[in-house]
């Protein structure tokens, strides 16, 4: 006599179960707020001194195309060798005893 277990234990319940075990996993539609960001937005634009920068194309008063070569020349040739590196050790060691002036 074989028994069938899967027919004694009622198996509409256990696709009902599965199928509401798994409902639990599924992910709702993300629906943001019509107004999200506009926080972000509102900060940066007052923190803006003129808005309007980027639509013009007049140069500042005293800069001519001397000063600013040099200047964009002077920053890019400080990426051309890195900066010493400073020994941590020689910090505070042989100098005077700080300041008791004696």
């Amino acid at each position: 006599m074989t028994i069938n277990y899967f027919k004694l234990y009622c198996p509409s319940g256990w696709v009902i179960f599965l199928s509401l075990s798994i409902t639990g996993c599924a992910n709702e539609a993300y629906v943001t707020a019509p107004n999200f960001g506009s926080a972000v937005r509102k900060a940066v634009s007052a923190q803006t001194l003129n808005q309007d920068a980027g639509k013009q194309q007049t140069a500042k008063a005293g800069a001519d195309g001397v000063i600013m070569k040099s200047t964009v020349d002077r920053y890019q040739s400080t990426y051309e060798m890195p900066p010493p590196p400073v020994n941590v050790f020689n910090i505070g060691v042989g100098g005077s005893a700080g300041g008791t002036g004696r």
